[in-house]
Order: C-alpha cells, then sequence, then structure tokens
C-alpha cells in the first residue's frame, strides 16, 4: 500500500452521565478519529486519550502534532506501507503509544479491508462475542452508586467494576456486597490513586473477595507493587504501569500483579497488545481488556483482541449506550451479558456519516493534499 491522503476527525460526544476517577470527571468524550487513505483502501482508528493529560502523559492536541510533524512523515518515507513495519519506523520517536497506536490502528484497518480479512481473524480470536463488564464511577452517594450497579446487572453486565479513592473505597464495595451478595463478580480501580504506605487500608479490601484491584499505587512503579502484593489477597492487576510485552513480563517475574489490563492504545497499538496477550497467557497469568470510553471506533477492535484465549476475564467492553445516547457507528448493543465480535474486513465498522457530521467539531489534514 502506498500513503495518500491522513485526516484527523475531531469529535465531542456527550456522555449520557459524568464519568468520574480519582482524578477527573468526564461530561463529554472530546477526542479525533484518524481517517487513513492509502491506494488500496481506507482504514479508521480513535486517538484513546484526551484533551488534558490526567490519565497519561498524552493529550489530543500533543498527539494531533506528534503525528504530523514526527510519526506521519517516517510512515509516509516506508518503501511498502504495512501495520507491521510501523513501529520499528516510529521507534526511535521516544513515547508517545496512544498516538502510535491509533496509526497503527488505521493503517492495519486499511490493509486488513484491502485483503478481505477481520481484525479478529488476524489476531486470532477463538470467540464470536465476548463477556462484558462495566466501570462504574465515583458516586455523590452510596443510594446513587446502588441505583447504578443495579441498573447495569438487569441489563445484563456480567462483571463490576468500582472506581475508588481515598475516602471513597471501603463502604462503597461494602455496600454492594451487602445489596447483591457474595457472587458477584467484582473488581476495583484505583487509577494510581494510593500509595504503599496505604497497604494496611487496601488489605481491608481482601474481605470481599474481589477479583481484582487494579492500579493502586503510583504508575510505573513495579516495586511498590511488588511490595502491596506481598500484603494483600486480592490480586493486584496493572494497568497505567504496563506499556509493552517487555513490561508486562518483568511485573510478571516480579510478582507484581496476577491479573494484566491489555489497554491497546495504552501499549502502542494492536500488535503489541497480542504480544502482551501472549506473554502473560503464557504465564497462565489472566488478562482482559480495559477501556477508555471509546466510541464504536475504539470499541470495535477491542472486541476482536478480548475474543484471544487469554482474556478469561470480562473487559470494560461496554455497550454504546452506557456512555453515549449516540454513537457514531452502529451501536454495539448487549446480548445476554456478551457482545458480538465484528466479523467484516478490517476493524468491521465505519463511522456513520450524519452520526459523524453531528459530532465533528473539526477536520484538520496532517498528511497529503
Amino acid at each position: 500500500m502506498k500513503l495518500e491522503r491522513v485526516e484527523a476527525v475531531h469529535i465531542a460526544l456527550p456522555l449520557v452521565t459524568p464519568f468520574r476517577t480519582s482524578f477527573s470527571t468526564m461530561t463529554t468524550k472530546d477526542t479525533f478519529l484518524l481517517h487513513v487513505v492509502t491506494d488500496a483502501a481506507e482504514g479508521w482508528s480513535e486517538f484513546a486519550a484526551d484533551p488534558e493529560p490526567l490519565y497519561c502523559s498524552e493529550f489530543v492536541a500533543g498527539a494531533e502534532l506528534v503525528l504530523r510533524d514526527f510519526l506521519l512523515p517516517r510512515v509516509a518515507a516506508l518503501p511498502a506501507l504495512t501495520a507491521a513495519a510501523l513501529a520499528p519506523a516510529m521507534a526511535e520517536i521516544k513515547g508517545h503509544e496512544l498516538a502510535k497506536a491509533a496509526l497503527e490502528t488505521a493503517v492495519l484497518d486499511a490493509e486488513l479491508r484491502a485483503h478481505g480479512m477481520p481484525l479478529a481473524t488476524y489476531l486470532g480470536a477463538v470467540r464470536d462475542r465476548v463477556p462484558a463488564g462495566v466501570s462504574v464511577g465515583i458516586k455523590d452517594s452510596l443510594g446513587e452508586l446502588l441505583d447504578d450497579v443495579e441498573r447495569y446487572l438487569a441489563e445484563g453486565y456480567v462483571r463490576i467494576k468500582l472506581k475508588i479513592e481515598p475516602g471513597w473505597d471501603l463502604e462503597p464495595v461494602r455496600a454492594v456486597r451487602e445489596r447483591f451478595g457474595d457472587a458477584l463478580p467484582l473488581q476495583v480501580d484505583a487509577n494510581t490513586a494510593y500509595s504503599l504506605a496505604d497497604a494496611e487500608h487496601l488489605r481491608k479490601l481482601d474481605e470481599f473477595g474481589l477479583l481484582l484491584m487494579e492500579e493502586p499505587l503510583e504508575e510505573n512503579n513495579l516495586h511498590a507493587h511488588a511490595r502491596l502484593q506481598q500484603r494483600v489477597a486480592t490480586p493486584v492487576c496493572l494497568d497505567e504501569s504496563l506499556h509493552s510485552a517487555r513490561d508486562a513480563a518483568s511485573a510478571i517475574a516480579m510478582e507484581a500483579c496476577r491479573v494484566v489490563n491489555v489497554k491497546p492504545a495504552r501499549v502502542g497499538g494492536y500488535l503489541e497488545a497480542r504480544r502482551m496477550h501472549d506473554v502473560a497467557h503464557a504465564h497462565g497469568v489472566p488478562v482482559w481488556c480495559g477501556g477508555m470510553l471509546e466510541t464504536g471506533i475504539g470499541r470495535a477492535p477491542n472486541l476482536a483482541l478480548a475474543a484471544l484465549p487469554g482474556f478469561t476475564l470480562p473487559g470494560d467492553t461496554s455497550a454504546s449506550g452506557r456512555y453515549f445516547a449516540e454513537d457514531i457507528t452502529e451501536p454495539f448493543v448487549l446480548a445476554d451479558g456478551h457482545l458480538p465480535v465484528p466479523r467484516t474486513p478490517g476493524i468491521g465498522v465505519e463511522p456513520l456519516p450524519e452520526a459523524l457530521r453531528r459530532h465533528t467539531t473539526a477536520r484538520r489534514v496532517l498528511y497529503g493534499g
């Protein structure tokens, strides 16, 4: 393939309800889609981060600049454009995994469309549908939290994840356990809100029989997470700390985690995400697919990844209606607690023209005429 044109399509989709974590409250999904045009086919992807560098160091305006000025010139210079060739071509640019992931995914979408191959087939998926969990943000009251959990369970979600922070941890978990029972698959996510000094407090979560506690301490501190895992029975799961399959291998070797969250954007794309899955699966460590409040453009390829054999825990691959009254693709709808894995070529979806028009705030050409 030959690269002809790349465009950033900025979008803003209102969330059906505000989504609060330990680091921010989101009311709108404000990001950009990457539209890649080649001489063989077109491809789409979604930049996963936000306008501000709160979840990670990358952010929308910075990613657009990095793509335009540093990544695209290197990719455009490739003698043959393939998704597999992108990571080596972009390697000298340090970091910026989410920007790299957006470019690799859009090129991979175009490449697979040109060959008539679904992403699920390319990655090695073994399932036609995947179980869906849901992430529940921090609420203003326990009553509001319990109402939301009850609604999500009624909709069919098979696993509940609670966002926690200091001051909102033991009581919310206890309330959910008392209301919905010990059989409910339940986990928590701190988004780095605690320190190792809080180990004894976090150990109190052990009584609730959680599937895992996700990224409780500062990111990239594998030693601290290993120390914490020695002191708690609840499996520690790493998210923000893992940027590659090599990081996953190190964390597993150090016993810094017993579960791995695989977010393709965070690790530079679906090729590295598959390698991370392979490393964890080879060591008998369960993995699951995390979410970034994606539109259908980001959700579809995540479902393909989550259909790999090592994904043994439900991911944050929720239905479109969990976040958006109107998605920019055909909506993903929960059925019997599961979502279908797209089986048409490429990522399996593309934007609906009228929905995309309604939610587009700007368009900028990053490469080509």
